[in-house]
């Protein structure tokens, strides 16, 4: 559900501030993301958490949360946003480039309340299709994670399930129950 729509060229709307929540760009169309709220907030924080306790140190990888990714004509903003360490963007001073300019290796989004999940089903079959090697929906309501790969079918993950994305991340394996007792306080 887009709280603004406007079109304009990717040139165009890359010259925009940026807004809270994030502007994306697909297709000509400029959009608004839903305002996250508390669960969303929480989990978002603690997937990043998840892979950066384990990834960063090793340098395997990187979670971002809330990063703008641009490629493909596309501009779009993933709740989470992994790379492996290799591939993350650098200055020339070897700190990390502002400008990410192509796909995650996983993007991760996560449903708030009055959002469709069709809409982030679109967004994350796009993802797959463009580069991303894993794409997840993780959904607070159901404790459900929908899972996406290139040519591959939809999985539906439930608390029993783990996420194996070692093929992608060296050791990153996420329990779907650890995930979602994030939101018990």
């Amino acid at each position: 559900m887009a709280i603004k729509q406007r079109r304009m060229t990717l040139e165009e709307f890359l010259k925009l501030p940026e807004e809270k929540p994030s502007l994306e760009f697909e297709d000509g169309v400029v959009t608004q993301k839903v305002p996250p709220q508390a669960q969303h907030g929480v989990l978002q924080v603690s997937l990043c958490e998840m892979v950066n306790s384990v990834m960063r140190p090793r340098k395997i990888a990187l979670a971002i949360p809330e990063l703008r990714t641009t490629y493909d004509r596309y501009s779009r903003v993933p709740d989470v946003a992994v790379y492996t360490w290799r591939r993350i963007p650098r200055q020339p001073n070897g700190r990390i480039a502002n400008d990410f300019w192509e796909p995650p290796d996983i993007a991760i989004e996560i449903v708030s309340p009055g959002q469709r999940v069709s809409t982030l089903v679109e967004k994350c079959t796009w993802y797959v299709e463009h580069g991303v090697k894993a794409a997840l929906i993780v959904d607070p309501d159901h404790d459900t994670i929908q899972w996406f790969r290139p040519g591959q079918a939809t999985i539906t993950l439930r608390r029993e399930d783990s996420i194996d994305l070692s093929d992608i991340v060296p050791g990153l394996i996420l329990s779907v129950a650890d995930i979602f007792d994030e939101l018990l306080i």
